[in-house]
């Protein structure tokens, strides 16, 4: 079916789906306000420990992996609309709590609050985005997602170094705890939230549901009405063919046990294997431990404000820049690109370390690995997840590949301190160098190329792939 006979109204999808990448907004800016607040809250609560300076980095996590672990079953049960709600609520309740928070505990039970509503934010939003884009332009949509969470991390950047006031070089943490950033300006950080948080929550009752799972709770007709608002008649009419094609097939009752299943098992691993990969090549360790980062390389508190910002802006330059790339050059020509050039950068900042090369040749490699993740790794992980599992488990998949995801997160957040102290930095650096030099031969051997394939159709090119059904993906494709 070409364009004509679909008639998109591409302006209606646009809209949809920049309300539901809020979520990614959201997401990218509650993942990183800490980051700029750490040298601050860690002074008010008198955090000096590294395990419990790990604890307070990596909390929010714990709130990720339960987000993530239900995000499945409430994706499947309530759809896709209803899960963002909610997940809008826990960020705007988060940012709130975290901002008056009176003691390290109820600091961190919000943390954990707001990683609940990332978990659930981080594996609904890419599929909602994925379920009603054509097949065409569906990687460059998905990536818009990416593309918010790049805008999300950039305002927390900003909006920490527009609230902190100067640090005088050598202060103490005691001189820190009784300043004004020390006392008030982290909180600011933190509640500043609460406006793009609520501004998400009213939009998502203005979005409809998924026409996929609305098919799939048996609601033809409003499945039917959603994707004309999308497309032309024709264009509705196949799309529903294309998913009950694939729902028939499997009409049983979806359990954790279906993503075992032969024709699947291989499929989830592959999910799971990059959802694990894009976490473990370690560019989350340059933005949540950015202080112990550039202060190694010779930078002081107010330097590494500076060279934070600069990374958002790299981070947000380069994932425009990926939008037209992911759906031209493909997923696994970028996602190669990546795995090769983070392998390179992260040798060449551990020879920069360990020469006791400082200051901006390490920012300079610093800033290359971040433009090269936003290329590659960063966007089309999440448009590969959101796309290459089945119809009838898509949430519960979804779910579990998030969950890998945020397993992987906390892993790497909390063991970065630990791994910094008995390592240094050249040798933590050359550890996430080898995670992509294997990152690279997996995805070389293992992923699919995905782009312009209708999801339906690639449901049936993987199974086919695996011997359990013939293909039909060619009378699929799209033109």
């Amino acid at each position: 079916m070409n364009n004509a006979q679909k008639n998109l109204k591409m302006g209606y999808v646009w809209m949809i789906c920049l309300v539901a990448a809020c979520g990614g907004l959201l997401f990218g800016y509650d993942w990183v306000v800490i980051g700029g607040a750490k040298p601050f809250y860690e002074a008010w609560f008198s955090i000096a420990d590294p395990a419990l300076s790990g604890w307070a980095m990596s909390s929010a996590l714990v709130g990720c992996i339960f987000g993530a672990l239900v995000s499945g079953w409430c994706a499947d049960k309530f759809g896709r609309k209803l899960p963002l709600i909610l997940a809008a609520i826990l960020f705007s309740a988060s940012a709130w709590g975290t901002a008056v928070a009176s003691n390290f505990d109820m600091f961190v039970i919000y943390r954990i609050v707001g990683g609940v509503g990332i978990g659930l934010a981080s594996a609904i939003s890419p599929l909602y985005i994925a379920e009603v884009s054509p097949a065409e332009k569906r990687g460059r949509f998905v990536a818009i997602n990416q593309l918010t969470i790049v805008i999300g991390v950039l305002g927390a950047q900003l909006i920490n170094l527009m609230i902190a006031k100067p640090v005088e070089p050598g202060v103490t943490m005691e001189a820190i705890a009784q300043s004004w950033n020390g006392q008030t300006g982290w909180r600011w950080m933190f509640g500043a939230e609460l406006v793009p948080a609520l501004a998400f929550l009213v939009l998502m009752f203005f979005v409809p549901e998924s026409p996929r799972w609305l098919m799939k709770a048996g609601k033809r007709e409003k499945a039917r009405q959603m994707l004309e608002r999308i497309g032309s008649r024709d264009y509705a009419e196949q799309t529903l063919a294309d998913i009950e094609h694939t729902l028939a097939k499997d009409n049983h009752k979806v359990a954790w046990s279906t993503l075992l299943q032969p024709q699947i098992k291989p499929i989830v691993i592959i999910g799971m294997v990059l959802a694990i990969f894009q976490q473990w090549c370690g560019i989350n360790v340059i933005f949540n431990y950015a202080q112990e980062i550039f202060a190694s390389a010779g930078f002081d508190i107010n330097g590494t404000l500076k060279s934070i910002v600069a990374t958002g802006l790299i981070n947000l330059v380069f994932t425009v820049a990926a939008l037209p790339l992911v759906d031209k050059l493909g997923r696994r020509k970028l996602m190669l690109l990546g795995a090769s050039g983070l392998t390179i950068i992260y040798v060449l900042i551990a020879g920069a370390y360990a020469a006791g090369i400082m200051g901006w040749p390490v920012l300079v490699l610093v800033l290359a690995a971040i433009a090269i993740y936003a290329l590659t790794l960063a966007p089309v992980t999440w448009v590969l997840l959101s796309e290459i599992f089945p119809n009838r488990v898509r949430g519960l998949a979804m779910s579990l590949g998030t969950l890998a995801l945020w397993i992987a997160c906390f892993l790497l957040t909390y063991t970065f301190p630990l791994l910094n102290a008995g390592l240094g930095a050249a040798g933590s650096f050359l550890l996430y160098g080898v995670i992509c030099a294997f990152g690279y031969l997996y995805i070389l051997r293992h992923v699919p190329e995905t782009k312009g394939v209708t999801l339906e159709a690639l449901e049936e090119q993987l199974a086919a792939k695996h011997g359990k059904s013939p293909t039909v993906a060619n009378t699929h494709q799209a033109h």
